[in-house]
Formats: C-alpha cells, sequence, structure tokens
C-alpha cells in the first residue's frame, strides 16, 4: 500500500513508523526540513520537504500513485485542503484528516465532510478520543489500559499485578479452572520489557501488566479477583479548561451524583468554561498551587486529572496533588518517553493522545472487516475487533482446528448479542463479531483471515 502521511510530529512519525515496519510503501511530507531528515534517517520511509496543501508538493510525494493520504500536521486548514486537493487533482481513494479545532466538529455543520464538499473520509479528534479514553479509565480505576469493542459489550483491560495478587505464581490454566464462570480470558502479558501471548502453562509474576478480553458485566469481579477492586470516583478535580478538560468535566457530569472542580489558570477561559458546564465549580488559579488544590478540596479528591498542554506541569501537578491527599492522579502525556517517569514519581495512570489517535488512524487502515483497532505498549501487539465472513478460515471449524498463527489469541466471540468466551470447542459462525490480540509479526495474517476474497460473492 502507497501511504502519504503529511506531518512529521510525533503522530505522523508514529504512524510512519507502523507502516513502514509492515512494508507499506510510506512518504511523509512536513515543512521542517529537519523534521524530514530525521524521519528519512530513523526509518525506512521516503521524506518531502513542503506544504502537504501545495499541489506541487503532493504531487512530488506520489499522490497520483497513492492508495491513502493522513494528514496530521498541527494546521486543521492544511490537513483539510491536503485531503481536498488529494481527492480532486490525484483520486486519493482514502482520505484522513486530523481536526482539532471544534468549531468544524460542530453537529449542525455535519455535511461539510461530504464528497461534495470537503471529501474526506475519515475525521480524527484527538481531543474527543482522549477525552473518552479519560472518562473509561476512571470508570475502572483499578485497570492502567481500557478499551471497548462491539458496541460496549466486550472491553479490553490491562492490569498490573501487585505483590498481593492472589493469582500470582499460579499458571493461567488454573485460574481458569478456580473461577470457570468468570468470562475473561487472559491473551497477553509483559514483564518487563518483553510482551507475549498468553499461553496456559504460564505463571504469572508479581509487576507483570496482563491484559484481558472479557464480558463488560464480569470487568469489575476479575478486577476483584487480581486485587485491583478500586470504585469509581465521586470526587474528581480537573487541572485545565482547555478542550480535553472541558469534555470530561461535561462527561462527568451526566453520570450524575459526582462532585467536580476544574482549575484553570487563564481568566477568560475559566470564565467561558463555567458558563458551559452546570454542577462543575471552576476556579482560577494554578493547579501546581497548594493553595488552590486545597481550595478545591483535594484532600478528600478520589482523582486528580491533571489535563494542561504541558506534559512537565501535568506530571508536577499530580504528584503534589497526590502529596497534598489525592487518592489517584492520572496525567495527560504527549511526549512518549515521558511515561516512565510518570510511573517512578508515583502518577497511578498516564494518557498518551499519540496512542490513541495512530489507534484510530490503524483502524481504517487495516483491511479487510476490521470493526475497530487499539495499539499495545506501542506497538507491540494490538486488539482488534473484526467479523468473520463465510470465506475465512475460522468459520464452520473447532478454534482448536483453526489455522491460528502462535502470535495471535482469540479472547471473545459475540453472536446474536451474547459473549462467548471461547474454546477449542468454540466453532466460528460466519456473521460472528471476533475480538483477539496479535502481535506485531502477525498482523498481516489476522487481515488475511477477514479480507473478503472473490468467493465471498
Amino acid at each position: 500500500m502507497r501511504v502519504i502521511v503529511c506531518g512529521a510530529g510525533r503522530v505522523g512519525v508514529g504512524i510512519a513508523r507502523r507502516l513502514a515496519r509492515e512494508e507499506n510503501d510510506v512518504t511523509v511530507v512536513d515543512q521542517s526540513k529537519e523534521l524530514i531528515r530525521k524521519v528519512a534517517e530513523r526509518l525506512d520511509v521516503r521524506g518531502v520537504v513542503g506544504n502537504g496543501a501545495y499541489p506541487e508538493t503532493l504531487d512530488e510525494a506520489g499522490a497520483r500513485e497513492a492508495d491513502m493520504i493522513i494528514a496530521v500536521t498541527y494546521s486543521d486548514e492544511v490537513n483539510m485542503v491536503a485531503c481536498q486537493i488529494a481527492h480532486s487533482l490525484f483520486d486519493v481513494p482514502t482520505k484522513i484528516a486530523r481536526v482539532r479545532a471544534q468549531a468544524y466538529l460542530d453537529p449542525k455543520y455535519s455535511d461539510l465532510f461530504t464528497r461534495n464538499h470537503l471529501p474526506i473520509d475519515v475525521i480524527i479528534s484527538p481531543e474527543r478520543e482522549v477525552s473518552e479514553a479519560i472518562m473509561q479509565r476512571m470508570s475502572t480505576p483499578g485497570a492502567f489500559e481500557l478499551k471497548s469493542f462491539v458496541d460496549g459489550r466486550v472491553w479490553a483491560v490491562g492490569v498490573k499485578l501487585r505483590d498481593n495478587c492472589p493469582i500470582i505464581n499460579t499458571p493461567l490454566r488454573q485460574v481458569a479452572e478456580l473461577f470457570p464462570d468468570l468470562k475473561i480470558t487472559i491473551v497477553a502479558i509483559k514483564r518487563n520489557e518483553k510482551m507475549w501471548r498468553a499461553h496456559a502453562d504460564d505463571q504469572l509474576a508479581a509487576g507483570d501488566q496482563i491484559f484481558f478480553i472479557a464480558d463488560r458485566h464480569d470487568v469489575t469481579r476479575a478486577l476483584e479477583i487480581m486485587g485491583e477492586a478500586a470504585r469509581q470516583a465521586r470526587r474528581v478535580i480537573i487541572v485545565g479548561g482547555g478542550n480535553i478538560g472541558l469534555f470530561v468535566a461535561k462527561g462527568l457530569e451526566k453520570l450524575g451524583a459526582m462532585k467536580i472542580r476544574l482549575i484553570e489558570r487563564d481568566q477568560k477561559r475559566a470564565e467561558f468554561i463555567a458558563e458551559e458546564l452546570e454542577r462543575t465549580i471552576v476556579l482560577k488559579g494554578d493547579g501546581l498551587d497548594r493553595a488552590i488544590l486545597r481550595e478545591a478540596g483535594v484532600s478528600e479528591a478520589e482523582t486528580v486529572v491533571a489535563v494542561t498542554d504541558n506534559d512537565q506541569v501535568n506530571i508536577l501537578t499530580s504528584v503534589v496533588a497526590k502529596r497534598e491527599g489525592a487518592r489517584r492522579s492520572m496525567a495527560l502525556i504527549n511526549d512518549h518517553d515521558y511515561g516512565p517517569v510518570a510511573e517512578a514519581v508515583g502518577i497511578d495512570r498516564f494518557i498518551d493522545p499519540r496512542a490513541t489517535t495512530i489507534s484510530t488512524i490503524l483502524q481504517h487502515i487495516r483491511r479487510g472487516r476490521i470493526k475497530g483497532v487499539y495499539s499495545l505498549s506501542d506497538g507491540a501487539a494490538e486488539l482488534v475487533d473484526a467479523v468473520a465472513l463465510e470465506t475465512s478460515p475460522l468459520v464452520n471449524n473447532p478454534l482448536r482446528d483453526a489455522p491460528l498463527p502462535e502470535g495471535v489469541m482469540i479472547g471473545a466471540v459475540c453472536r446474536d448479542g451474547e459473549v462467548i468466551m471461547p474454546t477449542g470447542d468454540t466453532i466460528i459462525n460466519a456473521g460472528d463479531r471476533i475480538v483477539l490480540m496479535t502481535m506485531r509479526e502477525n498482523v498481516k495474517d489476522v487481515e488475511q483471515m477477514f479480507r473478503v476474497s472473490i468467493e465471498y460473492f
């Protein structure tokens, strides 16, 4: 597949790395010679210096032969124009654009991004997606990773096992025997820097990060068994009143009985947010100011969420808030290198917008009947939600006889609204929704399993 990526920022480089790793023909476009030089040195991609919204730049990047353009520059307008030109002049089949400004995304202007106006196939709004990720993780505090599939019926959860976890030093086969009615499948284990597909004989150890796929109704009980039965917060402090902070506050207000405080340092922005929200108390001040945190009731807060546009401020705010008595902290961190730092200083959870955006893009890049994709551990593995077609090699055979690669594990099957946890005897039917985990090296195999073959017609 030939792909043009406009923008050599964190998201652009991240998606270019992923696509190049899978042997796609990738060209990265950016106005910065230095960024293009770096990306061309580090990755097996072609670099073009120029403005992605200019026809001559896209022509030089190979738009006439491109299968897809992904526009993720820092300018919404450049992203939108790049897609328009890719469509009008070069007839590029698939066009994806990142659009941050909420003024473009107002539902009353929903006709804007149509084939007759701005022909963009997929609009990505990082602020909305990150806000949803924060809301999901707040709903299940015991998990460090959480993603829902199949219209929310199936959840994929990441948990770090503590020393007192009752299932450590126990083979996974025995865990399944101890809790036969628990609808979960442990699909992957990460120990130190190594990640692998889970096997029945694997024993869990303290410090392991495990990923399981479950019926959503069994997630709470599973976390209790693993010693992570934290309840959902009822007192929340949000630090940062940008779009993400505002979206999170609005989402929390819909949940009902919850005390919400939002701290914003800019006077005009604080006043605007106060008008937009109904039950949230907005405080004008600096989230690093202990006096402001105390005024917001930090000692009684179950969760403090730091979502300013500065990673260092988010990390420090989270640390200060916990020292002032907050039970849990969550920080928005754009620079992936700060992740280990955040964990080392005691921050409970951190959200990486780049990873969230890349997962959304991958969903539209993957071939086959793929409904959802979520990237794990910086691309070491992926969670995939797919539809089994009649021509799939998985259909009409017991799973023990299915041609599944070593690095692929099916976590759940959804049929007629019912979530089924698979065993070797499970037979996949055409039309079933399958949620699985695949290691990086088996992604192409998974795409092939769910592709529409000529016999389908």
